[in-house]
């Protein structure tokens, strides 16, 4: 039993052994096209092995042994890549390139391998809607370029690369719009981000149009990289994406393959480093050695194409029109050109011919500060001359100087210090073509290659002199431009003025979309510096290839740059003179100075001299109502006392508790991609200069240091008396700093303060508060900015409201409208109310009123309490507690019973005196009734007649008694010592009237 179980063990033993050995037989040997080679991690002593792994693991046998490999630091040169069989470098074949320790992505087709776009998710937003709102938010690969994300999502571009030796990341950016935010960071395998400063991280802005490179150095070891963007607060407005090309990565030690060109490239000889573009009427395909020619006759292709497009036919599209240059007889005329390159053909059905030249006119003058000597051109007149454009040149008159600028009004040629350039979006600059033309009356824009090639026209100012009067600057001005423009359009054009002060970015002043009737705009520097103003004109943001708006244009009527250094003289200008006699040299007035017959004048008190002004009295300005001006009469600011009189009543104010610059936070709240953003206010109160309110925006300049913020220092800090920024919280964002963005000034003046609603034509609205039932009235701060924007044709104003509430501290609370959450409700007028018991008016006598205690052992206490509700501060004291002596109540009560006594017994007196005389008149007068009868017999003593006049026989009996007054009483009292006794009284009848005396 035992041999037979052994002897199936052993039999199947034998058959598992045939089956391996068969199945070995049936697998074939493998080929170099079954496996490749890599290398492995490098140990601590820098070694690595080169091992074959397969590309399909099991379909074949005889896979290559490891063998040791090359250095770990060991790189190729450019234009050479690690053949691995062979472990040496070798040349790349024609039509393809290396960069021998690097890789580069050019080609953005679709995107990359080894790339990837995350959008972030938003916060929650607080109406309850906690949707994704960023999945539709990405990079977007467009050919030659990536294009960012367009909304407020945050998406971040990730690259991961593992480096065999420190190397560098570089790339071509365009960021021109600091709507976006743009950022750029390293991470390690262990998502930690590497140190990086804020110079290498934050981006800076770049014209529109040109490409920047941006390089960062790398670490061995695993590199993260992230270019991430984000919208801050767009609103309507579209922005301009972020563009990014040419990725380079170097410091992977090696490349194991070449890359192939490009469509639209080549390389024509093997090891090269980089392919080149094919040049115009040629194309090529993907790894190219060579381009190929275009049928030029019916076909055309621009600089680095792929392929050949067919010639459309010749329309109004491809020709623009220019004036001549002045020729030796003073004409010029109106020609017609065809936009180079010429793509279009003209002998074919329905093409467009070249319209014929105007005729021959008059040059137009030359502009001011120019003359004309019987020549073709114009020229700048001599230092110290000037002219209108129409005469020769001038000399000054003795007492005057000439005034420094440009002023172009007529558009024959192209100034000299100007330059028109086109930029195309994905391929640099346009070809062969000027932004702008030349019209006679107007400068506008070109054609361009496509309908979102940025048209761009420049004029460079080294730096700005004064007159000489003023050269000690008294204000903020040192010059300003001012232009006229006009814009025609069918697309969403945008016409852009920029400002780039040394060299240094170019930011944003003011931007107009679509169709803008004809206007003026004013921009004035505040600091003197080299600057290059920029107008940039783009007829639609859209990708686009073709030129479909031609007719949509930008057009520039006049420019006018004042006090430029290196300007010409159209006028002269009244300077003052030096004290000695005879002298004629211009001197330089101290701060706060006008030039007055030649004399420096100091400006009244409480007087501010107006920048650019005509020189005279009039240059002077009274500062407003409780405001008072500086010493260098530069600003009126408020000195934070204030008075009101109302009848006989006057409140004295002083509100330098609340403190000279207060700051307000409202908000928070959400954009509908759910960003929360607030919105800071910087208000300055009182003071001058030295109390400005101060904005700084980080998002293009975060190597600002924060003191350099707190003094207004840097080139986007903005220091005035209202300021506002826009605040995006670090949180939710992605990004890893709080950002302050877009900030504005509101106010650049103090108009004054008033209880009244208006001042100098703006209005308080007090509707938009909550109803005071106090007594104090509430006081106005008006404020002004002179900035013009496109909504804000007179510019922005403010008003801050300052309230007396009892109920709040000294410092106060800002608060905004509730119906305006904003600050504003129009935009352009921004209303705060700032309630504060330091907004209460100064105590007085008036404000406390005075107790008096119950007399005590001949003492009362005498106590002062404040009028409630308290609304007053500081200012007058409660006195102290007086204890003062009295009279008891004992002697007042002593005394008021012996005068109610008194009274007492002299009532009874009279009524008894009285009484007693009542009875004796009664008895008289019944014996006179007695004694009517007898026809006037009477008494002896007594006697009766009857009226002289009147008959007897038809009067009535009466008697009339008439009762003496207590008066009458006392002086008969009083009589009785001189012998008359008697009373009277008139008796009535009808028979007769009589008068009884006794």
């Amino acid at each position: 039993m035992r041999l037979s179980a052994w002897f199936v063990a052993s039999c199947a033993l034998i058959f598992c052994a045939l089956q391996l050995i068969d199945g070995v037989k049936g697998q074939r040997q493998c080929s170099e096209m079954d496996y490749y080679y890599e290398y492995t991690e490098c140990d601590s002593t820098g070694s690595r092995w080169r091992v074959a792994i397969p590309q399909n693991p099991g379909a074949c046998t005889g896979l290559p042994e490891p063998v040791r490999g090359t250095e770990c630091t060991f790189s190729c040169k450019a234009g050479e890549f690690l053949e691995m069989s062979a472990q040496e470098c070798t040349q790349c074949a024609a039509g393809s390139y290396s960069l021998g320790s690097g890789i580069r992505f050019d080609q953005w087709d679709s995107m990359p391998a080894g790339f990837s776009s995350l959008a972030t998710a938003q916060e929650i937003n607080p109406h309850g809607d906690d949707r994704l709102t960023c999945n539709s938010s990405s990079w977007i690969p467009q050919g030659n370029y990536l294009e960012s994300n367009r909304d407020e999502c945050t998406v971040s571009l990730i690259y991961a690369v593992h480096l065999k030796k420190q190397g560098s990341v570089s790339f071509e950016y365009q960021y021109p719009d600091n709507n976006l935010l743009f950022e750029f960071f390293i991470q390690n395998d262990q998502c930690q981000e590497m140190d990086q400063s804020a110079e290498t991280k934050w981006l800076k802005l770049t014209n529109h149009g040109e490409w920047a490179t941006h390089t960062v150095n790398l670490k061995s070891g695993t590199n993260i990289l992230y270019w991430r963007t984000g919208g801050v607060l767009m609103g309507a407005k579209v922005v301009k994406p972020v563009l990014l090309k040419n990725v380079q990565i170097e410091g992977v030690a090696y490349t194991s393959e070449c890359f192939p060109c490009k469509p639209g490239t080549f390389s024509q000889v093997p090891g090269s480093s980089t392919c080149q573009p094919c040049p115009r009427d040629t194309y090529s395909g993907h790894g190219a050695s060579s381009c190929t020619p275009c049928n030029t006759t019916t076909q055309y292709a621009a600089e680095g194409s792929a392929a050949c497009k067919d010639r459309p036919p010749c329309s109004k599209k491809d020709y623009f029109q220019i004036h001549t240059a002045c020729d030796h007889e003073g004409k010029t005329q109106v020609i017609y050109k065809w936009i180079e390159p010429k793509i279009c053909l003209e002998g074919v059905t329905g093409a467009d011919k070249l319209p014929p030249s105007g005729e021959r006119e008059p040059c137009p003058p030359c502009n001011p500060g120019f003359y004309n000597n019987d020549t073709a051109t114009c020229s700048p007149c001599p230092a110290g001359t000037y002219s209108d454009g129409t005469k020769p040149c001038k000399q000054c008159l003795a007492g005057t100087e000439p005034t420094l600028g440009y002023e172009y009004k007529w558009w024959n040629v192209l100034p000299a210090n100007m330059k028109t350039s086109c930029f195309n979006v994905g391929n640099s600059k346009c070809d062969n073509m000027n932004g702008w033309e030349v019209a006679g009356d107007y400068i506008q824009s070109g054609a361009g290659s496509s309908d979102n090639d940025y048209l761009i026209l420049n004029i460079h100012i080294p730096g700005f002199k004064l007159p000489t009067s003023v050269s000690s600057p008294s204000g903020t001005e040192f010059g300003r431009v001012t232009f006229e423009f006009e814009t025609l359009c069918t697309a969403d054009c945008e016409l852009y003025f920029m400002m780039d002060v040394n060299r240094k970015s170019t930011t944003v002043v003011e931007s107009w979309q679509k169709t803008k009737a004809r206007q003026s705009y004013t921009h004035v520097m505040t600091k003197n510096a080299s600057v290059s103003y920029t107008w940039a004109f783009q007829r639609t943001n859209q990708p686009s290839d073709v030129r479909r708006y031609v007719n949509d244009v930008a057009r520039i009527y006049t420019i006018s740059v004042s006090n430029a250094v290196d300007g010409v003289s159209s006028g002269c200008r009244v300077c003052a003179l030096s004290a000695q006699p005879s002298s004629s040299m211009c001197v330089p007035c101290p701060r706060g100075h006008y030039v007055d017959t030649n004399q420096c004048t100091e400006c009244p008190k409480n007087t501010y001299l107006v920048p650019d002004a005509t020189p005279g009295p009039d240059a002077c300005k009274p500062c407003g109502p409780a405001s008072k001006s500086d010493k260098d009469h530069s600003l009126c600011y408020s000195d934070c006392h204030f008075t009101h009189t109302e009848g006989n009543v006057t409140l004295s104010y002083d509100f330098s508790p609340l403190g000279s610059v207060g700051s307000l936070m409202n908000g928070p709240s959400f954009t509908s991609k759910g960003t929360k953003y607030f919105h800071q206010f910087n208000i300055s109160l009182c003071g001058g200069q030295d109390h400005l309110a101060v904005c700084t925006d980080n998002v293009t300049d975060l190597s600002n240091t924060d003191s350099q913020r707190e003094k207004g220092e840097g080139a986007n800090t903005l220091k005035t008396f209202i300021c506002q920024s826009t605040i995006i919280p670090a949180s939710g964002r992605g990004f890893h700093t709080s950002l302050s963005s877009q900030s504005i000034n509101l106010a650049e003046s103090f108009v004054g303060a008033s209880v009244e609603n208006t001042l100098n034509g703006i209005r308080a609205r007090p509707e938009l508060y909550p109803q005071t039932s106090k007594k104090v009235p509430d006081v106005n701060f008006y404020y002004k900015s002179s900035e013009m924007t496109s909504s804000c044709e007179t510019g922005r104003s403010a008003v801050v409201t300052l309230r007396c509430n009892p109920e709040k501290s000294t410092k106060g609370e800002l608060s905004v409208p509730s119906q305006c959450p904003a600050g504003t409700c129009d935009g352009c007028t921004f209303h705060f109310l700032w309630e504060s018991s330091g907004a209460c008016p100064t105590c007085t006598e008036r404000d406390f009123h005075r107790i008096e205690g119950a007399c005590k052992g001949g003492h009362q206490d005498l106590l002062y309490v404040w009028t409630e509700p308290k609304l007053c501060i500081g200012g007058a004291t409660l006195p102290e507690k007086k204890r003062v002596p009295c009279e008891g109540m004992e002697f007042w009560i002593r005394l008021g019973a012996g005068l109610g006594a008194f009274t007492a017994i002299l009532l009874v007196s009279l009524t008894c005196y009285f009484w007693k005389k009542n009875k004796r008149l009664e008895y008289k007068y019944s014996r006179l009734v007695m004694s009517a009868n007898k026809e006037c017999e009477l008494p002896g003593a007594d006697s009766c007649a009857v009226m002289e006049g009147e008959n007897e026989g038809d009067m009535e009996d009466e008697v009339v008694y008439t009762k003496p007054s207590l008066l009458g009483k006392l002086k008969a009292i009083a009589s009785k010592g001189n012998g008359q006794k008697y009373e009277n009284m008139q008796l009535n009848s009808s028979h007769s009237k009589a008068l009884v005396w006794s």
